[in-house]
């Protein structure tokens, strides 16, 4: 029983330093992706044809294009009613 322990031990040690790199690689890109609320939006096509803005939240925007021509024509109209309720509405906090 001892001769097993002894044998798997020095198997294992050689790997432990690449696993303690790897584990402290995967930590470092987790508190990256954890911070990344400051990712550039993207835009993608959807399955189903549609135009889906990722990176402004949990959950991408997704809209047909007839419904982003629609309201990228009310953009003055968006920009002009947040200024007006600005008092009311709440910001994202980062």
């Amino acid at each position: 029983m001892k001769e097993s322990q002894e044998r798997t031990r020095n198997i294992m040690e050689p790997v432990a330093p690449d696993l303690r790199a790897e584990l402290e690689r995967l930590k470092a890109e987790n508190e990256a992706l954890k911070r990344g609320g400051s990712r550039t939006p993207t835009l993608k096509v959807s399955e189903k044809g549609a135009v889906s803005v990722y990176g402004l939240g949990r959950f991408p925007v997704t809209l047909y294009q007839e419904q982003w021509l629609k309201l990228l024509g009310m953009a003055d109209e968006i920009k002009a009613f947040i200024e007006e309720n600005r008092s009311q509405l709440k910001a994202k906090g980062k």
